[in-house]
């Protein structure tokens, strides 16, 4: 017995819905629950439903933008296990080994690094005034989650427990680093930029914006040492504002 492709695009689409019910006793295992429900209306019926279901009520959690591997796999494990062809692992020890791991994969590469690489990007079409840069961010952030799922989910589903291998052949952990890494370019890049800006705005020399160079070696170095961000964030807010009060003050100080 397999899934049409019919019903594996209606578990796609409900999987959007994923954390629609997100709760703090079982996460995402109710989410994960009603996406798989129609593939599973396929392979079982009655009471071997019932029992099925009840295996899928309980606790579950990982990356959203990586669930749809898991839930491809999943499927296609439950398709083998109801022709009567018992895969090698446990469909629910495969779902707690893999949870984990894709989700630090997925933080690191989405949240750490595809968000902020996506804001600065929107930020550099925000600084030339173009109204529409929120939707740039927009737009970037969420068209290539968008590509993974879909990506994912068929590879889940064709490749079943192999779908771990697309994981490590695809560098997926470099990823993250890599993109943290341009992000971070990017960003640095459009605060030099805002800073020298700045500078010749008022007309002052340029070798006055490397100045900046002080605080934001001090503040790494206080994040270093395990000040928190909140504090962190805290001190540049209030930076940022006595800077902003007194700035004209100062430009012209210097400049006289």
């Amino acid at each position: 017995m397999t899934i049409t492709p019919l019903t594996k695009l209606h578990i796609w689409f409900r999987l959007m819905l994923l954390q629609s019910s997100w709760n703090f006793e079982r996460h995402q295992g109710l989410g994960f629950f009603y996406a798989l429900l129609p593939g599973l209306r396929k392979l079982y019926s009655g009471q071997q439903l019932l029992d099925v279901s009840r295996r899928y009520v309980g606790y579950f959690n990982t990356h959203p933008y990586l669930t749809p591997l898991v839930a491809g796999a999943v499927l296609k494990l439950e398709e083998e296990l109801a022709s009567g062809n018992a895969p090698p692992v446990d469909v629910d020890d495969f779902k707690e080994i893999v949870a984990a791991p894709y989700a630090a994969i997925g933080d690191a590469l989405f949240w750490g690094g595809m968000r902020p690489l996506a804001a600065g990007v929107g930020l550099f079409f925000a600084i030339k005034g173009l109204l529409w840069a929120p939707l740039v961010f927009l737009l970037v952030f969420n068209l290539v989650p968008f590509y993974f799922r879909g990506v994912f989910f068929l590879k889940g589903y064709r490749q079943g427990l192999k779908s771990v291998e697309f994981i490590q052949q695809h560098h997926l952990p470099d990823w993250a680093v890599h993109t943290k890494e341009t992000a971070i370019i990017i960003l640095g890049g459009l605060s030099a930029f805002m800073v020298f800006a700045h500078v010749n705005h008022h007309g002052l020399t340029e070798w006055f914006g490397f100045f900046t160079i002080i605080p934001v070696a001090a503040l790494g170095y206080a994040a270093r040492k395990g000040m928190s961000a909140s504090w962190l964030v805290g001190i540049v807010a209030l930076v940022i504002i006595l800077f902003g009060l007194f700035w004209v003050d100062l430009a012209q100080l210097i400049a006289s």
